[in-house]
């Protein structure tokens, strides 16, 4: 398979998967309208679907600046902002079921990492644009490393509260913390060590980054580029965040249709 082909199979999967996510939140859309409906979680999970959509059909490294698709709806400004407002929802979804859970169950340490799960992604959020805007891989470390500490402390705090004592959220507390335990463990084995990595082969080569204001320019640049050098590095992250990503928020919205004053 030449590099080409490799990556022209890659993203035709990832636009597949676009259009099956969108169908699958439309299925829990109507399921959930045979009862309490979770109308917050609803939203919050079509903004992070449609943001998802939208990037895979149009994927882009962000400090390169490359894209598959020769477009303005390409550029890193548009990307990143897309990705910033997805994110954002995405985290909402864990918060705010988070805070249910631990109000039922009485749970002091879970109602204090709901309310900080949303600033911490605020503050990654943060840092990737610093990293996006300033062509430093660094923050990007960083970035990734608040999501793993989300993520942690959301498993924590649903091992504190004990996934027997809401019987009607059992087995998806237990996913939950299976999942966030091997999130978090890509996370620390794979993402943070690949842009740590990368930063320090800047350093060596002497990279000069970019200041804020020059990298708002330079942001509304891109570069078509469909060589498997190129993208071979953000296939695993971005395959993993299009799909159990994607699945993980629609699952939310469905789950909870069952939790009395979830919204």
């Amino acid at each position: 398979m030449t590099d080409g082909s490799r990556v022209a199979w890659w993203y035709a999967s990832l636009r597949a998967i676009a259009v099956l996510n969108i169908v699958l939140w439309s299925l829990t859309a109507f399921a959930v309208t045979r009862g309490p409906v979770p109308t917050l979680q609803l939203l919050l999970s079509a903004v992070y679907v449609a943001g998802c959509a939208y990037r895979s059909f149009l994927p882009v490294v962000d400090i390169p600046r490359l894209v598959l698709v020769d477009s303005r709806l390409s550029s890193v400004l548009v990307g990143r902002s897309v990705a910033t407002v997805a994110e954002l929802c995405f985290a909402a979804q864990w918060a705010l079921l988070l805070h249910r859970i631990a109000s039922l169950s009485g749970s002091p340490f879970g109602e204090a990492v709901a309310l900080a799960l949303v600033p911490l992604i605020v503050l990654a959020e943060g840092c990737s644009w610093y990293a996006v805007l300033t062509t430093r891989q660094r923050p990007h470390a960083a970035e990734n490393s608040l999501w793993g500490l989300s993520a942690a402390l959301l498993v924590a705090a649903l091992l504190v509260i004990g996934p027997p004592r809401l019987a009607a959220l059992h087995v998806p507390m237990i996913a939950w913390c299976l999942g966030g335990g091997a999130y978090v463990a890509f996370i620390f084995a794979y993402d943070v060590p690949m842009y740590w990595a990368r930063w320090r082969a800047d350093e060596a080569q002497a990279r000069n980054y970019l200041s804020i204001a020059a990298g708002w320019v330079d942001v509304r640049r891109w570069t078509v580029s469909r060589r498997w050098e190129d993208w071979k590095n953000e296939v695993p992250w971005m395959s993993l965040y299009f799909t159990f990503g994607v699945w993980s928020s629609i699952w939310l919205a469905y789950a909870s249709r069952g939790i009395p004053g979830v919204t």
